[in-house]
């Protein structure tokens, strides 16, 4: 049966941490409270299907028989330029680090995940630590129209770069329902909910197979989601975390096939634990063609280490698991990709 992390990759950390109860009290969210729903039970969400949450002894077993791949303790990078604005049909997208993209089609510039803070960690002194320089300088970014956020865990909510976004570019900024209590001034969409970004671009929130928490005490209490960017060009994909689920096929059977799908890889190792909460390369591969991705581009992995596998591996496995039909662009953080027109709709 499926399974979910007990304390979470990049979420609970703050009782590691502090050691205590009292430091998982501290930094936990403001809990949700509204009507029940198919994945809200008026206090917790849950995924569809629900997954069953892992046990104490199931971390105990990961932890006590690690098969760590190989990180390096600083990889250089060459950070990138983006031009202001990209303009009409034509899609760049520039992979930053980890989750973060920066998305630029129709005169928008939109973020996502973005995390520019050395840890991915309630506290700058502890937790998981970069191993590469975001792929673009904060001071470089062009004018941030949109800012999407998949969930809470700090490796994706990071609330230091949010800050300095909205006090710098003062972007619009998209949570999942409840996140907003959190992040003040942000927008809360339910599963499905959507929002109109520009004339004839509208944001949907879309189901993901994942969980929430920052502290301990507030496991599941606010919603995970990924997004689609409709366009007159065609559909954007932004995974946020998320494991193997049918809310892929969905996706398509709502939208039409994706121009362009933004799919995690890392962090999938040991995979008997991770993956109900984060798809293998190997997942990603049926996933594109799921969603029948024109062009898919990998995230999640490289820039924290935050399961067993390797700072490259997850993308040295994606390459080996490609099959005929599937295309993937490849990219090194900084790396921009100029994605082809789509030329399969609906």
């Amino acid at each position: 049966m499926a399974r979910r992390v007990l304390l979470g990759i990049g979420g609970a950390v703050g009782v590691v941490v502090g050691g205590s109860a009292i430091a998982g009290w501290f930094f936990a969210a403001p809990k949700y409270r509204g009507p029940v729903s198919d994945h809200f039970d008026g206090a917790k969400f849950h995924n569809v299907p629900a997954t069953e949450h892992a046990g104490f002894t199931d971390m105990v077993r990961w932890m006590s028989h690690r098969e760590r791949g190989v990180w390096k303790e600083w990889r250089e990078i060459t950070p990138s330029a983006p031009p202001r604005r990209v303009e009409g049909s034509a899609l760049r997208v520039t992979w930053v680090n980890h989750s973060t993209m920066l998305i630029q089609t129709g005169g928008l510039n939109i973020l996502t995940d973005p995390i520019w803070s050395d840890r991915c960690s309630p506290v700058q002194f502890a937790g998981p630590k970069r191993h590469h320089a975001p792929g673009i300088r904060f001071d470089a970014l062009p004018p941030i129209d949109v800012v999407l956020v998949s969930h809470n865990h700090y490796d994706h909510m990071d609330a230091a770069t949010l800050a300095r976004l909205k006090r710098e570019h003062q972007p619009r900024i998209y949570v999942p329902l409840g996140n907003a209590a959190f992040l003040k001034g942000a927008h809360d969409l339910d599963w499905w909910q959507s929002a109109e970004l520009a004339p004839g671009i509208r944001l949907h929130a879309v189901p993901a197979q994942h969980f929430s928490s920052r502290g301990t005490t507030d496991r599941d209490a606010n919603l995970w989601s990924g997004f689609v960017i409709e366009t007159p060009h065609g559909p954007l994909y932004f995974a946020g975390d998320t494991g193997w689920g049918p809310h892929f096929e969905a996706i398509r059977q709502r939208f039409g096939p994706m121009r362009l799908a933004l799919l995690p890889i890392g962090a999938y190792r040991p995979e008997w634990f991770m993956c109900a909460v984060h798809i293998s390369p190997k997942d990603a591969v049926r996933a594109a063609q799921a969603l029948e991705a024109q062009t898919a581009i990998p995230m999640h992995y490289f820039t924290f280490d935050l399961g067993d596998d390797g700072q490259e591996e997850p993308r040295d496995v994606l390459r080996r698991e490609l099959v005929p039909g599937v295309h993937f662009e490849i990219p090194e953080p900084g790396e921009a990709v100029e994605v082809a027109e789509q030329t399969s709709t609906r």
